[in-house]
């Protein structure tokens, strides 16, 4: 008989402030294991604020988030376990200048979670192959390109083998013709069974890769429901107008 699992992200009356400013209004949304949710909404819809605050980067004011049952506050979720279940990538890359793409990789399995060198190496070459970067495990930053350090940033994130993976407008930064090798990544993450919570403003690609789509406005989620649906037959207005723009600028 199947035994009945908690979602594998669950978020609760998420409400988070920024001084008198509320962005997050307590928002519930649930995340399956192996499901890519992609949050789409005008710039301050509290889209990327709430990705911060499921990766505990951001502490907020009300509410409860809990990784398979486990609320990510509490003192059963310690903070080293939660950065290597979560991974998280930024559309900025925030890789260290001063170090190689494979210390740059190895930093968190090696500081945060003690593997030992030769196996942290090992793995990260392992990943680095994977996304087509093994030549230039010992390169530094900003000897790559735009596109490059973004599959680096993720290849990092990959490094602690997490059970989630937060994507941040990881394409933002990127040229428009670097943006097609990225998102091939996350197809392929996708395909590999990855939990997902991605922000972007890509709805082409959230179109594609999406399981689910949840629209936000206003630091609520308006409208969520498979992107076939959401993007051809919206039921609420405010969705309609928002993607009427996005249509009308021809990123739809």
């Amino acid at each position: 008989m199947p035994v009945d699992r908690p979602p594998r992200i669950q978020v609760d009356q998420l409400t988070k402030y920024y001084g008198q400013s509320l962005v997050l209004h307590s928002v519930d949304l649930d995340i399956a294991e192996h499901e890519v949710v992609c949050l789409i909404g005008a710039s301050g819809s509290g889209k990327s604020t709430m990705l911060r605050c499921v990766g505990r980067l951001v502490p907020y004011d009300h509410g409860v988030i809990r990784l398979d049952g486990v609320d990510i506050e509490s003192d059963d979720m310690a903070e080293a376990e939660l950065r290597k279940r979560i991974g998280i990538v930024f559309q900025s890359y925030n890789l260290f200048p001063t170090m190689t793409v494979l210390d740059n990789v190895t930093l968190a399995p090696r500081k945060v979670h003690k593997t030992d060198r030769n196996e942290a190496e090992s793995k990260a070459m392992e990943l680095l192959e994977l996304f087509e970067m093994e030549e230039f495990a010992d390169s530094y930053p900003d000897r790559l390109s735009g596109g490059q350090q973004q599959r680096v940033a993720i290849v990092r994130a990959m490094a602690t083998e997490p059970d989630v993976l937060l994507l941040d407008e990881v394409t933002a930064a990127l040229d428009p013709e670097l943006i097609g090798g990225v998102l091939a990544i996350i197809r392929d993450l996708k395909s590999s069974g990855m939990t997902m919570m991605i922000v972007t403003h890509e709805m082409g690609f959230a179109r594609e890769v999406a399981d689910r789509v949840c629209f936000l406005d206003a630091g609520r989620i308006i409208e969520e429901s498979p992107p076939d649906e959401l993007f051809s037959d919206p039921q609420e207005p405010r969705t309609r107008e928002f993607l009427q723009r996005i249509i009308e600028a021809g990123r739809l």
